[in-house]
C-alpha cells in the first residue's frame, strides 16, 4: 500500500485541527454481517424455503436469495459481525455495501483520529482499469462513515480462520464489524489502527 497517497486524501478529508493518528485500507470481512438497519417496508414478499434457497444459491451463484445468502456466509466464512438493525455495525455495514451496488471497485480506508473513526470509500473504478482511473478514483474518495472514540468500545487483531490479519471493532452498544486484508498484505497498517482506537 502506497501509505503516502492514501494519508493525503484523509488528511483532506478530515477538519483542520483533527489528527491522523493510524489509517489502513482494508476490506468488510466476509461472512454473516450485521441486519440491516430499519428501511420503509417493501410490498410483502411470499416466503421462501431456506434449503431451497441454499441449493439455488448453489445451483445458480449470480441469484440471490437473502435467506440462502445468509447460511451461506454462515458456513463459508463465518460470523463477519453482529448488531441489532440501525446499531453502530448495521450503519456501518450498509456505508459500504449498499443495497444496489454499482458493479465498480472501491476501496475502503479506515482512518483513527484524535475524536473518531472514520471510514472512506474511493470513487469506482472498473476492473482492470489503468493507472489514471485509479488516480481519478482516489481523488473521488469520500467519508461514508463516522463514529466518534465514545462509541468505540474496544478493537483488537487476531486470528479467523485461516487469516491471522482481521480487525474486529466493538461498538458500545454492543454490536461489532470485523475488517480483513489479503493473506498476502501486512497487518501492520490494522495493527495500528487497533492500537490508536483503544488507545
Amino acid at each position: 500500500m502506497d501509505e503516502t497517497r492514501y494519508r493525503d486524501r484523509i488528511g483532506r478529508l478530515v477538519e483542520p485541527d483533527e489528527r491522523v493518528l493510524a489509517h489502513a485500507k482494508a476490506d468488510v470481512g466476509q461472512g454473516l454481517a450485521p441486519a440491516p438497519p430499519p428501511e420503509p417496508e417493501p410490498a410483502a414478499e411470499p416466503s421462501r424455503r431456506t434449503v431451497g434457497s441454499v441449493l439455488l444459491n448453489v445451483l445458480l451463484p449470480l441469484a440471490s436469495w437473502d435467506r440462502g445468502d445468509r447460511l451461506v456466509d454462515l458456513i463459508g466464512w463465518g460470523i463477519a459481525g453482529r448488531g441489532a438493525p440501525g446499531s453502530a455495525a448495521s450503519r456501518l455495514h450498509r456505508a459500504l455495501r449498499p443495497p444496489r451496488p454499482d458493479l465498480q471497485v472501491r476501496e475502503t480506508l479506515l482512518a483513527v483520529t484524535d475524536r473518531r473513526l472514520v471510514v472512506c470509500r474511493t470513487g469506482g473504478v472498473k476492473l482492470l482499469a489503468g493507472r489514471e482511473a485509479e488516480e481519478r478514483a482516489l481523488a473521488e474518495t469520500a467519508v461514508a462513515w463516522s463514529a466518534t472514540r465514545a462509541e468505540i468500545a474496544s478493537a483488537r487483531v487476531g486470528w479467523h480462520r485461516l487469516n491471522p490479519k482481521r480487525l474486529r471493532i466493538d461498538f458500545t452498544d454492543g454490536s461489532w464489524l470485523s475488517f480483513t486484508v489479503p493473506i498476502a498484505e501486512s497487518g501492520r497498517p490494522l495493527r495500528e489502527v487497533a492500537a490508536a482506537l483503544s488507545a
